[in-house]
């Protein structure tokens, strides 16, 4: 893994020669292009100077290990043991920082939550994790446009569609999707009985048409009149998008927006997205014996996360985490649940290297 360290800092110093070059400044896009991908080198190049220095120094220690003075020996071995867990630990740094990276990460995303079981309870509590995301968007300075929402009866949402634009959104919240778990006692309870419920999110990466390979004679494209929530605000036009890659047989639809271009674009993510998890699940099966997957595969069916509000406890199932902050999560404070997730991630990344 380590034999790509040289070719990383050259391409590093090219970056920062190219950033002066007037020919970068005078296009705004390609500078943008060149800084991103400097500023992203920019820790990696560092920690690949302190794995050199740890390197040469724990060297230059241990030949001093045969010097003829006891005491230089000593200072050897003193400097040995001092320099051998820092080395240990920046090695470890430098494995995570130079697994490749998800190209999908770095995506804007379509993001939905759905009521699941559990009545009125599920749709306030579907509400409850808008409410939390919100406010971890903010947090991160990100921008978001609701596409399609539909309340429920006493507060929160049958369903609620977004679109979520940023800087790595995907990267942070892919781990999202799955079956959330509420226990609580709901406002809806007058014995004071605590209730499970639950909810699902499903986070899509949004892709840009162009990026999208599937070619269009393979494509069966059907537009219907989209139905809004209750059988009401039926529309006159046919706004609903419905496609079938004809290969596959895999199907997917949009009527969250009441524009069929809206509609369009969000049935071929719906598409794309299938597709690519047709092909993962195909590989991930041939590999199974291999290795079990570690967080997940983001499919509904998975109860990923309970969030328990007597004991003030959130357990992420995946990865066995469980912290008791409740409170301070359900306002926006993910980035401990996400930064383990993305640890484990890297660590079952790591494995695929070394194998």
């Amino acid at each position: 893994m380590f034999d790509k360290l040289d070719a990383i800092v050259d391409r590093f110093y090219y970056l920062e020669e190219k950033l002066s070059d007037p020919e970068t400044l005078s296009d705004m896009k390609i500078f943008a292009k060149v800084n991103k991908e400097y500023k992203d080198l920019k820790t990696v190049v560092e920690t690949i100077k302190q794995y050199q220095s740890l390197s040469q120094n724990l060297e230059g220690s241990k030949q001093l290990l045969s010097d003829s003075d006891p005491d230089v020996r000593e200072m050897a071995q003193a400097e040995i043991d001092e320099l051998l867990p820092e080395l240990e630990e920046t090695t470890e740094n430098l494995k995570f920082l130079l697994i490749p990276k998800d190209p999908e990460d770095t995506k804007d995303v379509v993001f939905e939550i759905r009521s699941g079981t559990g009545g009125d309870e599920a749709s306030i509590f579907a509400g409850d994790l808008l409410r939390m995301y919100t406010k971890y968007f903010e947090k991160k300075g990100w921008k978001m446009e609701v596409l399609d929402e539909n309340p429920g009866s006493v507060g929160g949402y049958n369903k609620i569609v977004l679109e979520v634009y940023g800087e790595d959104v995907y990267g942070k919240l892919k781990f999202e999707s799955g079956a959330h778990r509420v226990q609580r006692v709901p406002k809806t309870e007058s014995q004071g009985r605590v209730h499970t419920s639950a909810a699902t999110v499903v986070v899509m990466p949004k892709f840009e048409e162009e990026e999208i390979d599937i070619r269009k004679d393979e494509l069966k494209t059907d537009t219907f009149r989209a139905q809004g929530a209750g059988g009401q605000h039926v529309n006159k036009t046919e706004s609903g998008v419905r496609f079938t890659h004809l290969p596959t047989g895999i199907v997917a639809e949009s009527t969250d927006s009441r524009s069929q271009h809206k509609n369009r674009e969000i049935a071929l993510q719906r598409l794309f997205v299938k597709i690519q998890d047709a092909v993962r699940e195909k590989n991930y099966l041939e590999q199974k014996d291999k290795r079990k997957s570690l967080v997940g595969t983001g499919d509904r069916s998975d109860k990923i996360r309970t969030y328990n509000y007597p004991q003030n406890r959130v357990t992420d199932h995946r990865i066995n985490l469980t912290l008791y902050n409740l409170d301070s999560i359900v306002e926006g404070d993910l980035d401990e649940i996400i930064q383990a997730l993305q640890v484990a991630e890297n660590a079952e990344k790591l494995k695929g290297e070394e194998d």
